[in-house]
């Protein structure tokens, strides 16, 4: 698939750059993606939840009231689950929620959300660039000259740029990551892919491997 190469005016340079048969244009495997998706989600989570049990609580072990002849049924501790302040019944405990998912299923779900991509006709080629200054407006003229719209937007970079990182840091629906940093949650949940023409090399040769 050709794509042709914009500047950050959103004009066309004159060149084209071929998108990889190999990663955008695989048949897209949804299971694999669900999967992906599923354990960055899983990761995501801190797993610090926690409620006290029985044994945890603070209060007086003595028995309420006397066994029989109250009519009422048997008390043994005010830190019991039936009354209000007493411990909680299979609460939640920490735990860790991450699961492992080997390296080819992980990486045929980041090439099946490119493809997808790409099968859309949501990914944008830009020519190599940066800025001389650390500046909102910067990205925000970028955004604008690409015509997104309200869209969301994920600029993927072959190497860390700290001038656009920290350009785009303050702009709303918007995420800048590195082509090694690149993941299917994120690929997916934007609605618009603007790659650099040096990150296409790198993805080619990350998923090379």
């Amino acid at each position: 698939m050709e794509v042709k190469v914009l500047n950050i005016s959103g004009k066309e340079t004159g060149a084209k750059v071929q998108l990889p048969e190999s990663v955008f244009g695989i048949e897209p495997n949804d299971h694999a993606i669900y999967l992906d998706v599923k354990q960055y989600l899983a990761n995501q989570r801190q797993g610090t939840h926690k409620s006290k049990q029985r044994n945890e609580i603070a209060g007086s072990t003595r028995k309420l009231y006397k066994q029989k002849g109250t009519g009422g049924a048997r008390a043994g501790s005010i830190k019991s689950p039936l009354f209000n302040g007493g411990g909680r019944v299979f609460g939640p405990q920490p735990r860790d929620y991450s699961f492992k998912l080997n390296k080819k299923l992980k990486s045929l779900a980041r090439k099946s959300a490119l493809a997808y991509k790409a099968k859309d006709n949501n990914v944008v080629v830009l020519e190599d660039f940066s800025f001389d200054t650390i500046k909102t407006k910067n990205y925000t003229s970028l955004l604008a000259a690409l015509n997104v719209g309200t869209q969301k937007t994920l600029l993927v970079l072959p190497s860390q740029n700290n001038n656009i990182y920290l350009s785009s840091r303050n702009v709303e629906k918007t995420k800048v990551i590195t082509a090694a940093d690149l993941n299917t949650y994120d690929v997916l949940n934007a609605g618009v892919l603007v790659l650099t023409a040096d990150s296409v090399k790198s993805l080619e040769e990350a998923f090379a491997k």
